[in-house]
């Protein structure tokens, strides 16, 4: 694998796949923490979501226990 800097910049190209690469730690650290970060939130808004389903499916149970009842 041979890196070539890119001028200008904190990148290299791998010459064999043409990728660039972010050789600045700091940066790639907080890149990382934000791809974590929107992977929690995308699983908390996941969650809620199954929750409120569930929720809507218990109040159409109750719902139709009602109805049941006002027709006995």
């Amino acid at each position: 694998m041979a890196l070539v800097k890119v001028t200008g910049t904190n990148f290299v190209r791998d010459t064999n796949t043409m990728a660039l690469i972010n050789m600045d730690v700091k940066e790639k650290t907080e890149y990382q923490n934000k791809v974590r970060m929107i992977r929690s939130q995308k699983e908390e808004i996941n969650n809620v979501r199954e929750e409120i389903n569930s929720v809507k499916e218990d109040v159409k149970e109750i719902k139709s226990l009602l109805l049941k009842l006002l027709e006995k």
